[in-house]
């Protein structure tokens, strides 16, 4: 019996690091690909691997594109929720809870919508960025939606949006986007298993987020296209 005890807490005591590595390494994959990277992210992939659509714009031109889509979708919400933590709006910068994700939901929506209006109003716009930040304004609407009712994962809904970004270039661009798709769906399972490794979400709501991303952006692009 004692030896049987033995052997079961040495491989606990090996089970362990192993465990904790797993969660470092899935705590990495969750900052790099938060949420809150993935607009600006995405907009740089559409750049790369689309120029053509920006061909008419001068070199200053695109870097005040960038650098307004960064403020409204990085800077601004990181901002405010920086506040939301002092003020007592949120218990946690990682806000466990589907009740401390409201306000900071509707904050961000305001800032998405106003870059995806003013985007959408600008003359030569590529249509895949206008596609993009539309279709990020109506995830985050979905995303809050489905939050009333379960703790969808806005990780996979981001991730679930870069796969619908990919599946409009696949559709628009002269270029051959299956590689990039595959690319993506590859990254995409990867946060996806972060966020079960970590037990962040229920399986469920990991896919539920990436349905929202992929409906919102393939919803975009038939309302912007038309």
């Amino acid at each position: 019996m004692e030896e049987r005890t033995a052997t079961n807490t040495v491989n606990e005591q090996a089970v362990q690091p192993k465990a904790t590595a797993m969660q470092t390494v899935a705590n990495l994959i969750s900052v790099i690909f938060h949420p809150v990277f993935m607009p600006l992210a995405m907009a740089l992939v559409i750049y790369k691997l689309a120029p053509a659509g920006f061909a008419g714009m001068q070199p200053k031109q695109v870097v005040l594109l960038f650098a307004s889509i960064g403020i409204s979708t990085l800077f601004f919400p990181l901002f405010a929720i920086g506040l939301m933590k002092p003020l007592g709006f949120i218990g946690s910068f990682r806000m466990p809870a589907a009740r401390d994700r409201i306000i900071p939901l509707l904050a961000t929506m305001i800032f998405y919508f106003w870059i995806s209006h003013v985007f959408n109003n600008l003359p030569a716009m590529p249509l895949a960025l206008r596609v993009l930040l539309r279709g990020n304004f109506w995830g985050i609407i979905l995303v809050f939606l489905a939050n009333i009712f379960t703790k969808v994962s806005m990780h996979t809904a981001a991730a679930g949006g870069m796969i619908g970004i990919l599946i409009v270039l696949l559709m628009t661009s002269p270029a051959n986007m299956i590689l990039p798709l595959f690319v993506g769906l590859i990254v995409a399972g990867i946060i996806g298993s972060a966020r079960l490794a970590l037990g962040a979400h229920q399986r469920g709501d990991v896919w539920l987020g990436y349905i929202i991303g992929i409906i919102a952006q393939l919803g975009a692009y038939v309302y912007v296209s038309s």
